[in-house]
């Protein structure tokens, strides 16, 4: 199959909003463990550091006990930070179903303040029609709870 064949299977999340803080500020609430459990799970393990990888810890489903195995792929302070996203089991249908995607926070300078891109790739349509529906509410909610933990720190 070609790479053209392999993309038009799959579709990304994308959650784009503008924050009055400075990248900094931002940065620390994407790569500070304890300030990520506020804004979507407690990662076990993390650094922003190339190469490192982390659990998340969900719902279990099925066969699948809930673990999201991640690894740090890029990282570039105040800029860009993006880690791959496995979860799932092959006998699950719907949530629990295989997943292996990447996620990515793009920070970038605007005129208010910053731009954080989220962008969430990888999912094979339909067998990750369930995660790309309730992850891409969910993506909404998460970004805006980021901002909100921003505002606390300024």
């Amino acid at each position: 199959m070609t790479d053209a064949a392999l993309k038009h299977d799959t579709q990304e999340i994308v959650v784009d909003e503008v924050f009055p803080h400075r990248p900094e500020t931002l940065w620390k609430t994407l790569t500070t463990a304890d300030l990520m459990g506020r804004w979507l799970m407690i990662p076990t393990g993390f650094e922003p550091i190339e190469g490192k990888h982390f659990t998340y810890q969900t719902t279990p489903a099925g066969a699948w006990d809930g673990t999201i195995h991640c690894q740090v792929l890029e990282v570039t302070p105040n800029e860009r930070l993006t880690y791959a996203w496995k979860g799932g089991h092959e006998g699950n249908v719907g949530y629990g179903s295989p997943l292996d995607t990447v996620v990515t926070f793009i920070l970038s300078k605007a005129e208010n303040g910053t731009r954080l891109r989220l962008i969430h790739s990888g999912f094979v349509l339909p067998k990750n029609e369930t995660a790309f529906e309730k992850m891409g509410e969910g993506w909404k909610k998460v970004v805006k709870n980021i901002g909100a933990i921003a505002d606390e720190k300024n």
